[in-house]
């Protein structure tokens, strides 16, 4: 769980830096050790819009942690059919379907060919869990889109 000090405070919606902590919830983040995390929550006391602050483990939108996705890519690495590549969960009866394992591993090829192509050749980099590395469309998804000027 990300600490109430590290709390973002500037709101992406009104520009101001008058977010507070708004407590905490639970989400799914499964994978091998964990079903459920408490994850932070702040609300802009000026929009009153409720932001959730994720940990780096996890994506917006996605049950499965990035360590589960990471499993499972290096076990179809190790050559097992995608059917079988899907890692163990905590959970057994959420265990990801083929059509997500397929999915990720479209992603993750997409992504290390955007890394590789712009010049990032880190091999740390490219097993890390973490979104940058694994999705980056959902990473451009999530980030703030800044106005340009002509």
């Amino acid at each position: 769980m990300i600490p109430l000090s590290l709390l973002p405070r500037r709101c992406l919606v009104c520009g101001n830096d008058t977010i507070i902590g708004h407590g905490l919830r639970r989400r799914q983040a499964h994978d091998d050790q964990r079903a459920l995390i408490w994850v932070r929550r702040g609300l802009c006391r000026v929009c009153r819009i409720t932001f959730t602050v994720l940990p780096r483990v996890l994506a917006p939108s996605a049950p499965f942690s990035l360590r589960c996705r990471q499993l499972s890519c290096e076990r179809m690495a190790d050559g097992e059919p995608l059917e079988q590549s899907a890692p163990h969960c905590h959970d057994p009866s959420r265990s990801p379907d083929p059509s997500t394992l397929r999915r990720w591993a479209r992603r993750r090829l997409l992504t290390v060919a955007c890394w590789v192509k712009v010049g990032v050749t880190i091999e740390a980099f490219f097993r890390s869990p973490t979104i940058l590395a694994w999705d980056l469309a959902a990473l451009c998804r999530i980030l703030p889109i800044e106005a340009r000027s002509p």
